[in-house]
């Protein structure tokens, strides 16, 4: 008889540290943005980033446009809300840390109810039907105001029974590491989904759902399953605003919110798993951070997706990864000082663009106070001409600089990519 070996697979190190960096990362935060509200949008951040990862698993790993995506959400935040109600009556007995799980559940049975009627089609006849599909359940929100609250919604408290271990979940750092608990572990799930044969069966249905039915594979089946799983990780993310909010109300599955998670996820990179959790952050740091100091901020935001589809179509995950690839490689020397050089044009233009729509906004939204406006610390009389012949300038010179200097960088980008190309070509020969 031959003697047994044992094979050892050796640790990757690189996976461990990147998750060990995800998770210090969600742990140190507080402490390094602990002014003002920065807790509050850090918690926003984390429900949205589970949002968008959920939103993730049907479009980029399955290439389901789904419009809907907010009524699982949304209703995983209602169940959980009307679930916290019920504890704080002395109904039943469950721990806020588990109420999220509560809202997981209940997206994952409206996942299973609906889903079966979505996912039986696909392409642009799935997204037309969960388009219906959230309008649906947004006229209902109004027309039952016993479950759904109506317009003004359903609220409660997160600080329930007696604190355990000091925690009672009052202060807002408390509401913060919970949701960050719970995005790691999602995320953790989500990551190791994408590895499973599900998983894996899924990509084959998006790029070729013939080819999968003609070896055997059910595709309906395959995007039922992954939507009812995709549910359940909306309805956590639901389940996580509800606490941080303390409020659940109709807009939690409108139409308006889940063309907000498609928005930011594209922004993202739906090519990428960590591409929705920038997006969030950059969509979270618009609607909140940049809408209290203008009311253009949708304007700036629609502006900037134009410009990341033009000229990063795959998103902002796909632009630091090329980066990085660059870097990798060595070849930064070669488009580092380019692509300084296109900053520093583009800078004048752009806060010559933000000077000119923040003058033409309080001129026809706020003249009743007068036409001095604060821009960049200066007061501007924005009824005179010198201002706007200032940005009209900046404007021009940028627009010139930019057309001189992105021809050349975009040739040495080409021949980097190529030289990379051929490099790691040789490197596999």
């Amino acid at each position: 008889m031959k003697p047994s070996s044992v094979s050892v697979s050796p640790l990757n190190f690189g996976r461990y540290l990147l998750w060990g960096g995800y998770a210090a990362l969600l742990i140190l935060a507080p402490l390094l943005f602990s002014k003002g509200g920065a807790l509050t949008l850090l918690s926003q951040m984390g429900t949205v980033m589970l949002f968008g990862l959920s939103y993730n698993m049907l479009l980029g790993q399955g290439g389901m446009l789904s419009f809907g995506h907010a009524v699982y959400s949304g209703l995983g935040a209602f169940f959980a809300i009307h679930a916290m109600n019920a504890v704080g009556a002395g109904n039943y007995y469950l721990p806020v840390s588990l109420i999220p799980l509560v809202g997981g559940l209940a997206g994952m049975g409206f996942g299973v109810l609906f889903g079966y009627v979505t996912t039986r089609k696909s392409g642009t006849t799935f997204a037309m039907i969960t388009l219906g599909l959230v309008e649906l359940v947004f006229a209902s929100s109004l027309m039952f105001p016993g479950f759904f609250g109506g317009e003004g919604g359903v609220t409660t408290n997160r600080v329930i029974g007696a604190p355990v271990l000091g925690i009672s979940f009052g202060p807002q750092i408390q509401v913060y590491y919970l949701i960050a608990a719970w995005l790691f572990v999602c995320t953790v799930a989500m990551y190791a989904f994408t590895h499973t044969p599900l998983g894996r069966i899924l990509n084959a249905v998006r790029d070729n759902p013939e080819r999968v039915e003609f070896i055997g594979y059910d595709t309906q089946w395959v995007r039922y399953l992954t939507l009812i799983l995709s549910a359940f990780f909306a309805g956590v993310s639901g389940g996580l605003s509800a606490i941080n909010f303390e409020i659940v109300s109709a807009e939690n599955v409108s139409a308006v919110r889940s063309g907000s998670v498609l928005l930011f996820t594209f922004i993202g990179g739906i090519g990428f798993f960590f591409g929705p959790m920038l997006g969030a952050i950059v969509g979270i740091l618009f609607a909140v951070l940049l809408s209290e100091f203008t009311p253009a901020w949708q304007l700036y935001l629609g502006l900037f997706f134009v410009l990341l589809v033009r000229y990063a179509p795959a998103g902002l995950a796909s632009l630091i990864m090329q980066l990085l690839r660059v870097s990798t490689h060595g070849y930064f020397g070669r488009v580092g000082p380019g692509l300084a050089l296109l900053g520093l044009a583009v800078l004048p233009g752009l806060l010559a663009f933000v000077a000119g729509v923040e003058m033409l906004y309080h001129l026809t939204l706020d003249a009743a106070n007068g036409s001095i406006k604060q821009l960049f610390g200066m007061a501007v009389d924005t009824a005179t001409v010198q201002p706007w012949c200032i940005c009209a300038g900046l404007l021009l010179i940028s627009v010139l600089a930019w057309r001189k200097l992105h021809g050349p960088f975009s040739e040495t980008w080409q021949a980097v990519q190529a030289d990379i190309a051929v490099k790691t070509g040789g490197a596999k020969a």
